[in-house]
């Protein structure tokens, strides 16, 4: 499959991978054959790419770290859980706990693989999706930094409560309006839950040199929950922002977060992070620097930079030649440019 802009599809086209409704339904389901009117009705849904079926990349799919069971059953809690919170009603921390160890054992079943987010977002289902994804990545990081199964479940439902604070504005104490406080008072109250999943919701907006908010901590002060969060929610919102800007392609957003580290982000969680994410996705076009144009196939854990990429060569109209480049093996090359 390909990845590619909204505005290039054209109807007869088959949809590559499965788009989720708000509510975690399925909205189209992969292999449905794209019409005007589904096509249209993504764009005014604020779908900007989706994957696509390519006879020539048909064997090429995003690694999934999340079953698309898996997926539905999270972003449906989130959906369930929102609503909750947004209405001041009680939300099931029991349901919530149980859709983290399903999360849990994804993870764990699939912690070598590099994180791919290529699950295509509407305007309904973002909160949601950034919800799942900021957990997914705040998880794998938990994972590569050694935490124990306890820590890790703290850190994962941390991680998908991180913005319960945003979602009302009940009346609080002065100085205390931030989302941040908003979430930590919240989810302190919740006796099920220990008071460092708490602080993921109440540190997750500071800064190691303590420029953040909502009270300019410093440092060892940020509890490592926060920290990994804070990685994992800045380059998600970098990919695609919930209000509003423009979307950077994940290596643009992890020259950013680089170039962060030591003053906004920890560098040590970076250093981790960096060994988890997939810098340049599968199926996402790229021009590499022997101006050869061609499609990202394949992943090198702890080499980001230097995927397989597959070049579609056309010596006439009857002979198509398919070459796979691996830039691991290629020291001289690199990628020049993303083309989607």
């Amino acid at each position: 499959m390909k990845l590619v802009d909204i505005e290039t599809v054209e109807p007869g086209q088959t949809l590559g991978k499965t788009i989720f409704s708000a509510n975690g339904t399925v909205l189209l389901s992969i292999g449905v054959q794209l019409t005007v009117y589904m096509i249209s009705t993504l764009k005014r849904l604020g779908v900007t790419t989706i994957y696509i079926d390519d006879p020539q990349f048909r064997d090429i799919t995003p690694d999934e770290v999340l079953s698309d069971e898996t997926k539905q059953t999270v972003i449906n809690q989130m959906s369930e859980t929102f609503e909750a919170a947004r209405s001041g009603k009680e939300f099931s921390t029991k349901a919530i706990s149980q859709t983290v160890d399903q999360l849990l054992k994804d993870v764990m079943r699939n912690a070598s693989v590099m994180v791919q987010l290529s699950d295509i977002r509407t305007a309904d289902n973002a909160k949601f999706v950034h919800a799942m994804n900021v957990c997914i990545l705040s998880t794998l990081i938990g994972v590569n930094m050694g935490l124990n199964m306890i820590q890790l479940k703290e850190l994962s439902i941390g991680a998908l409560l991180h913005d319960i604070g945003k979602l009302n504005a009940p009346e609080v104490q002065e100085g205390k309006s931030h989302h941040a406080w908003r979430g930590f008072e919240l989810l302190k109250s919740k006796r099920e839950y220990s008071l460092l999943i708490a602080h993921v919701a109440f540190q997750h907006h500071e800064a190691v040199d303590g420029t953040g908010e909502p009270r300019h901590v410093t440092g060892e002060e940020i509890h490592l929950y926060a920290k990994i969060v804070a990685v994992a929610n800045t380059f998600d919102n970098l990919l695609s922002p919930l209000q509003g800007g423009r979307a950077q392609l994940p290596h643009e957003a992890c020259e950013q977060l680089n170039a962060l580290s030591g003053t906004k982000l920890d560098h040590d969680v970076l250093v981790q992070f960096m060994n988890i994410v997939s810098i340049y996705p599968n199926g996402i076009s790229v021009r590499l620097s022997n101006r050869k144009i061609g499609v990202v196939v394949g992943q090198h854990r702890g080499l980001p930079g230097r995927p397989i990429v597959r070049i579609i060569d056309r010596e006439d109209e009857d002979t198509v030649e398919a070459k796979e480049i691996d830039l691991a093996q290629h020291p001289t090359m690199f990628i020049d440019a993303v083309l989607n």
